[in-house]
């Protein structure tokens, strides 16, 4: 908690998820994968402009059709699988109602999740946090390296160890996830880079760090 007090301190409120609703923030968790998020907007729009930030027609519509729409997130054949088999999920199983698939679990909201083909721990945890508003810790490559070199976790530590110790050590508060996830992305971005970390400017080099990671990092 004093980590994040000082990021909260440096930065500010983030103000994540961006999207107007729960599916549009849903449709970003997907088409944010290995892309920035100006691609991932611009996408978003295209879908918003051709009215297609509905679960039934995402569904429906064809597959190349949908893939020229999102082709600015790039990856655009294999996100638009991705983003058809979690539609074609909800559509099965709750009748297209997001209310209604939220209306669950943590646990079970999760694991359902990661049964639907395309969607790793990462992005499931995207939606359970920030389009169903449920405590589950988002684990990225920016909160991996900033633990990392601040002697949190262990090189070999996988998602679910990163994940554990977030929620094993914080209250489970969905705006505190949400902002401490957030706000490890801005330390990561602005200072807690690969190569030549910013460490003397960085809001938190008053805490025990090393700038150096593995080779193979």
């Amino acid at each position: 908690m004093d980590h994040y007090r000082t990021l909260l301190d440096a930065f500010g409120p983030q103000h994540w998820w961006p999207g107007e609703t729960p599916l549009e923030i849903m449709v970003g968790a997907v088409l944010t994968q290995n892309t920035n998020w100006a691609n991932v907007e611009r996408a978003i729009d295209n879908l918003k402009h051709t009215g297609l930030l509905d679960v039934e027609k995402l569904v429906k519509f064809h597959p190349a059709e949908l893939a020229e729409r999102i082709k600015p997130a790039g990856y655009f054949n294999i996100k638009t699988k991705r983003l058809q088999n979690l539609m074609r999920f909800v559509w099965r199983n709750y009748d297209g109602d997001l209310d209604r698939f939220f209306n669950q679990s943590v646990a079970a909201l999760r694991d359902q999740l990661l049964a639907v083909n395309g969607i790793g721990p990462e992005t499931a945890d995207d939606i359970v946090l920030y389009a169903a508003g449920k405590p589950s810790f988002v684990v990225d490559t920016y909160t991996f390296r900033v633990m990392l070199r601040h002697h949190f976790i262990a090189q070999d530590d996988d998602y679910d160890a990163i994940k554990a110790m977030f929620e094993d050590h914080l209250t489970a508060d969905v705006p505190l996830f949400n902002e401490y996830h957030a706000l490890l992305v801005a330390v990561g971005k602005n200072f807690c880079k690969p190569r030549n970390p910013l460490c003397a400017q960085c809001p938190l080099n008053v805490y025990e760090h090393d700038p150096n990671l593995p080779e193979e990092f």
